[in-house]
């Protein structure tokens, strides 16, 4: 089954992508902020990683620093979720190493069509 690492701060989001997830096939794993996400996606080697920027502790810029750094996970494909929708938001995600970004409020079909196409990209494990 391919898991995907949900990483955010927000009740409410996280819950309404987990189940929504979860009705599309996927296990779900849930990091509530930045340190935790970068913990999992260490230990549990998820297939994708949906991160909010918006983090306590560490925010998810430096989440995915962290993690796109790192030789373990470095080739785990992430899409950015955020309620940045500026000019310049979109590069400034891809340059810390986002695959994608996608904005919130989160259009689910639009997401999942991101999540489908980052999975096909990546190298299997």
């Amino acid at each position: 089954m391919v898991k995907i690492l949900l990483v955010e701060d927000n009740e409410m989001n996280r819950d309404m992508l987990k189940r929504r997830l979860v009705r599309k096939g996927y296990e779900v794993l849930i990091a509530v902020d930045g340190a935790e996400g970068v913990e999992l996606a260490r230990s549990m080697m998820p297939n994708l990683i949906l991160m909010d920027m918006s983090l306590p502790v560490m925010d998810g810029w430096e989440a995915t620093r962290q993690i796109k750094a790192d030789a373990k996970t470095g080739s785990i494909p992430v899409i950015a979720l955020t309620a940045h929708a500026m000019a310049g938001d979109r590069e400034k995600c891809l340059k810390a190493g986002c695959d994608d970004y996608d904005t919130k409020p989160v259009e689910f079909p639009r997401l999942l069509e991101k999540i489908e196409i980052c999975l096909k990209k990546a190298p299997t494990p």
